[in-house]
């Protein structure tokens, strides 16, 4: 009589779940980080220092969150850089994309593009207000409680729906081809009379524009206005034209008037 042993052998497929984020003032940090959350536990990969590690490459079982704040209605072109880096694999992302109360235009749309060029599947996405890097009176403390409340749900969702493999990677978001022209602003903070020469701010800048030697110089072919020198600043020595940033603070909290509130495609 003859035996046969047949052994199952069970795989477990290990899903690891990262948040990717550029975020100069920290307000898109806080936005994925709050929806990375629902996961039992992920992985950071800050793209905002200037010599961030981003050529990272994923597993097709992978989730990826992936964060940028809007820049006149675009992904700031230094994100483009890093994350284009990324070597997606068919790995499912998230696309989030963070802004002033104002609008996100076509950040989104070519958001998609820059993570579908990358190999990833963008199966979900988000839009969520944190206060304004420029005029922070603008949204104030955003993303606040009930943001907090409403990431979250959203989280679960997409959680539940990655987990049911029921992904829907044909998703229209907002904005327009070609995507609308942007060239930055003329806010570039410069060291006031109280820059004792620490080189914080040198040391923070996501693009160099800032000397290491004398702090009070910028290079304002680089300097992207991004303001995370001002917040990184422990001497508030760091300013704009105050009279530059009156007159843009004007305009902004007009239109910014309405409390925005957050989005989920899925």
């Amino acid at each position: 009589m003859k035996y046969s042993l047949v052994t199952k052998i069970k795989i477990e497929v290990i899903i690891l779940v990262y948040s990717i984020y550029f975020s100069p003032t920290g307000g898109t940090e806080k936005v994925v980080e709050t929806l990375a959350s629902v996961w039992e536990s992920h992985e950071k990969i800050d793209l905002t220092p200037l010599k961030a590690k981003s050529n990272k490459e994923f597993k097709e079982e992978d989730v990826c969150l992936i964060a940028v704040p809007s820049y006149g209605g675009r992904v700031p072109a230094v994100a483009v850089e890093r994350i284009s880096k990324l070597k997606g694999n068919n790995a499912k992302a998230v696309a989030v994309v963070v802004y002033g109360n104002r609008d996100y235009e076509d950040t989104m749309l070519e958001l998609q593009e820059v993570l579908e060029n990358c190999g990833f599947r963008v199966g979900a996405m988000v839009t969520a207000i944190a206060e304004h890097s420029v005029e922070r009176t603008v949204a104030a403390n955003r993303p606040d409680s009930k943001d907090i409340d409403e990431l979250t749900k959203f989280a679960k969702e997409i959680k539940e729906k990655f987990n049911s493999g029921d992904i829907n990677t044909e998703l229209k978001p907002k904005g327009n081809k070609p995507y609308r022209e942007y060239n930055g602003i003329p806010l570039k903070p410069k060291g006031s009379s109280a820059c004792n020469g620490c080189g914080v701010c040198a040391t923070v800048c996501p693009v160099g524009a800032i000397s290491k030697e004398n702090p009070k110089k910028v290079d304002k072919s680089k300097c992207i206005s991004c303001m995370r020198c001002i917040k990184a600043c422990p001497s508030n020595a760091r300013k704009v034209n105050p009279v530059m940033k009156a007159v843009a603070g004007k305009k902004l909290k007009k239109s910014c008037f309405d409390r925005k509130e957050n989005t989920l495609l899925i």
